[in-house]
């Protein structure tokens, strides 16, 4: 993430309250030259995250081959209890980030919704392009659902989620799972997910793509993903969700993005087709927000983001019967 000044911190569309949050961010483009120092410091900044608060949940990391997954489960009540559970997958533009680094916020987050959390450690392009993540993300699906009595979870209340990169790789995941019809999931909570490599060749948007997450950092992230060129006729929706032709059968979703988003158009169009397809759809669109705006900042936009964030997904975890 990249630090912005001047004009561009100016801007009249931002919200005036999220302005000070991008002091916080570092002047770096996403590329090729810049790769390894970006996660070089995105290691060192998980290695030196706080731990999560054991009266909260416990933390086990499981080895699945090249994939590992950190799995926080709710302290205290029966232990015969089965709780439903959330798959996460990270953001980073696949090309970067970590389940690690996060987990103070995955064991409150635990606590908060009495549920298991499965973070995913999948493995990151360019070294492994599509559809190496969104298999990654499947083999940790796979087996919390197989295990999901030993795990304490609930096999028929598994959700999927994530941010940025990892919102586009739940929602590419929520697609394979569909189509290969192995397991159900009921729910996919995506903030400003990352769904359509075809927004690297469209006309730019007038508003985006300045701040945050730029569409330089875009091409460089879908084309490692893809290992070729964004924006080709033959791109699997396994990889960029949006080229998915038939969204009906998927499970009810949740959208969050910002307007000045790079993301703001292909979420918009994602959250219209699924609506069209019949399935139920959550869309919050935040005036004045940028990418990764509930991150950075407390401002009030940020606070009211999470909050329904969580709310939509406890509603999806713990049906009112």
């Amino acid at each position: 993430m990249r630090q912005h000044h001047g004009a561009v911190r100016e801007h009249p569309l931002i919200d005036p309250e999220l302005r000070s949050g991008l002091d916080t961010l570092r002047d770096r483009p996403v590329n090729g030259a810049t790769l390894a120092d970006l996660r070089r410091e995105r290691a060192r900044e998980a290695a030196e995250a706080p731990p999560p608060n054991p009266a909260l949940a416990t933390l086990a990391v499981h080895a699945l081959g090249p994939v590992s997954v950190r799995l926080f489960t709710p302290v205290g009540g029966d232990p015969d209890l089965l709780h439903p559970a959330l798959l996460h997958l990270h953001g980073g533009g696949y090309v970067m980030g970590s389940a690690a680094g996060a987990d103070a916020e995955k064991a409150a987050l635990c606590a908060e919704l009495a549920c298991v959390i499965a973070s995913v450690e999948y493995r990151l392009a360019p070294e492994t392009p599509h559809p190496g993540p969104v298999e990654d993300a499947y083999a940790a699906l796979r087996w919390l659902h197989d295990n999901a009595a030993a795990l304490q979870v609930d096999r028929t209340r598994i959700a999927v989620g994530g941010e940025s990169a990892g919102g586009g790789l739940a929602a590419a995941l929520a697609l394979l799972a569909r189509d290969r019809g192995e397991i159900g999931l009921v729910f996919q909570h995506l903030m400003y997910p990352m769904l359509d490599d075809r927004t690297v060749t469209a006309d730019p948007h007038p508003f985006t793509g300045d701040l945050v997450w730029t569409r330089d950092d875009n091409r460089f992230a879908w084309t490692s993903l893809l290992g070729a060129e964004p924006g080709g006729a033959d791109v699997s929706p396994y990889a960029a969700p949006a080229r998915a032709a038939d969204l009906s059968g998927l499970p009810p979703a949740f959208i969050a993005v910002g307007t000045l988003d790079l993301f703001i158009d292909e979420d918009i169009e994602y959250a219209r087709r699924l609506i069209r397809a019949g399935v139920a759809t959550e869309l919050h669109v935040f005036p004045g927000a940028y990418h990764a705006f509930d991150q950075i900042t407390s401002a009030r936009s940020a606070l009211v983001a999470r909050n329904r964030s969580r709310s939509a997904l406890r509603g999806a975890l713990h049906p009112r019967r």
